[in-house]
């Protein structure tokens, strides 16, 4: 009897270990409007999810969207353990920035930059506490003039700085996103318009921009062990 009592629990203890390993990643995506939008169809994450299928990932990994238009880093720091610990994520992409810059010239209520790198910072580190895989986008752009004629360029490039610094220290993965963008306007933007190339608005991505972002994004993903 104890064989046969034995036999049962090392088979169900196999059992228990291969559902285990073929359970999926929790991917979330935590952010503003871009990322609010990126659920959409056509949206940058659902465009992440054709690329998981395309590459026979759809049994690996599973996304979560976890944007609010508007938001800034600390609305970010604010709404983590609802939105985000809550759910149990294995791997969030951080993509903020772009109204902490942008708010501070068209209403004054961004987020100064010593600021904004505290709250960061206060976000990662929570989330690592938790045991959570973290991977850093920068902010894109706020128009897209590619010779920094922008009229937030200076703090874009700024905030941006400080998260590439910031990711490097810390052995952190990061999608580069604002030089993704800058690059692929000087080749693509002859005539430097301000948007259509990677957006609709100077912001908010087209179908070019999600395509881009989406790509780019799971590149990183999918290193992400």
């Amino acid at each position: 009897m104890s064989k046969l009592i034995l036999l049962a629990l090392f088979v169900a203890g196999m059992i228990l270990m291969s559902f285990n390993y073929q359970r999926k990643k929790k991917v979330l995506f935590f952010g503003d409007s871009i990322t609010q939008a990126g659920v959409n169809p056509g949206g940058y994450i659902k465009l992440i999810d054709s690329l998981i299928r395309q590459e026979g990932q759809e049994n690996n990994y599973e996304t979560i969207g976890a944007g609010i238009g508007g938001n800034k880093v600390y609305d970010l720091y604010l709404r983590m353990e609802d939105d985000v610990l809550k759910k149990s994520p294995d791997i969030v992409v951080i993509y903020v920035g772009v109204n902490d810059v942008w708010h501070k010239a068209s209403s004054g209520t961004g987020t100064d930059f010593p600021k904004f790198g505290k709250f960061y910072e206060t976000i990662v580190s929570k989330l690592q506490a938790a045991g959570i895989k973290v991977i850093i986008a920068t902010p894109a752009v706020i128009g897209e003039r590619y010779d920094n004629s922008n009229q937030q360029d200076g703090d874009l490039n700024l905030y941006s700085g400080w998260l590439r610094t910031y990711a490097a220290k810390n052995g952190i993965p990061l999608v580069d996103l604002r030089s993704l963008f800058q690059q692929y306007s000087v080749k693509n933007n002859p005539d430097n318009k301000e948007l259509g190339i990677l957006t609709t608005d100077r912001v908010h991505l087209n179908h070019n921009g999600n395509l881009l972002v989406a790509e780019e994004m799971w590149k990183v993903i999918k290193t992400v062990k």
